[in-house]
């Protein structure tokens, strides 16, 4: 469907994702710099240490999701439908999923074993609480996105390859940053 792509086509069809995604990382921004995150992240220990990889990794599993779907369309093996009838999508949506998680509460027990190396205290379980929350929160929004926005762009003649990579670093970034805000305000809620 893609074979004659221009390096025109490309940029057309990327253009707009971009500009988009430079709104939202300005969003992204301004949330990171507001009084309310700031005090967030004062409040519990380990948040400032986790943070970058808490949003690198976002788009480290998303991407590879991103980058399989996109495969899986050029290669006729998914409809570009929302079908988890089909084993193929409901196996790399779980895969994506289940890393999301497992790499979100590991980051926890590493910021807070680098807390007890730099001498300082700090809650495991809050950590554990907060990354276990912001990586649900964030991964089944950027899911649901994802393979929306990868599928409606397939639909209308879009290459996904080009809507990957704005899409999942815009995703990563925005809702990390929103999900860890408030993962801290649930988390301290309960503990």
């Amino acid at each position: 469907m893609f074979e004659h792509e221009s390096a025109g086509d490309v940029y057309r069809q990327a253009l707009p994702v971009i500009v988009i995604s430079l709104v939202a990382g300005l969003f992204a921004g301004t949330v990171l710099g507001s009084e309310t995150m700031r005090n967030g992240i004062e409040s519990v220990p380990g948040v400032l240490v986790l943070l970058p990889a808490f949003l690198a990794t976002r788009g480290g599993v998303y991407g590879s999701l991103g980058a399989r779907l996109s495969s899986a369309l050029h290669q006729g093996v998914i409809e570009p439908r929302f079908d988890l009838g089909n084993r193929r999508l409901r196996n790399a949506i779980v895969a994506s999923f289940v890393n999301g998680m497992v790499v979100s509460v590991f980051i926890a027990f590493i910021a807070f074993g680098v807390l007890v190396v730099l001498g300082q205290s700090g809650s495991l379980l809050e950590l554990v609480g907060i990354m276990f929350v912001a990586g649900l929160l964030s991964a089944v929004l950027m899911l649901s996105v994802l393979v929306s926005v990868l599928f409606v762009g397939y639909r209308r003649g879009l290459d996904p390859d080009n809507l990957i990579g704005p899409v999942v670093t815009t995703l990563g970034d925005v809702f990390g940053v929103v999900f860890l805000l408030v993962a801290i305000y649930l988390v301290g809620l309960v503990l």
